[in-house]
């Protein structure tokens, strides 16, 4: 029994090893929030690009911050802010249906969470879109890969 979710997905938003557009530093994570990518950036010109769903106009965020630390099959623990908007939302233990999905990377800024994260979905159909409350989301097969290459401690810029 597969544990990621089958969804219909645009190609436009697969990964590919792409020219690196950002001419960011190797082992820089760039999120494009307006074209709706994620960038790895790689050695020699090149990046692993992602697709990804960002978060919608009122919610999104932009600045650098660092990769503070990683998780497989996350509990999601949603902030009062969100709780008190969509009072169905609560906590969560890791697993398929988690909305934090397969992996996690924590965001901080100077050592403060920013309580924003780079994580997978149970709802890849929404790849492409903006519609989260803020959070980068990949497809559970993406965020895996991204996990495995990505440091504690990378530097991530969303723009």
């Amino acid at each position: 029994m597969a544990l990621v979710p089958e969804a219909e997905f645009d190609p436009h938003f697969a990964r590919y090893l792409v020219d690196d557009p950002t001419k960011e530093a190797p082992g820089t994570v760039v999120v494009d929030t307006k074209a709706r990518q994620l960038y790895l950036v790689q050695p020699g010109g090149k990046a692993l690009r992602y697709g990804v769903t960002v978060g919608d106009e009122a919610y999104g965020w932009t600045g650098t911050a660092a990769v503070a630390r990683k998780a497989e099959w996350p509990a999601w623990n949603p902030p009062a802010e969100m709780v008190r908007r969509w009072p169905h939302v609560h906590a969560m233990a890791g697993g398929p249906a988690n909305p934090l999905g397969a992996r996690a990377l924590y965001l901080s800024d100077h050592g403060r969470d920013t309580l924003y994260r780079i994580h997978g979905t149970n709802e890849p159909e929404k790849i492409g879109q903006a519609v989260s409350s803020g959070c980068i989301r990949l497809r559970n097969i993406d965020v895996v890969d991204l996990y495995n290459r990505v440091p504690v401690g990378a530097r991530v810029l969303v723009r």
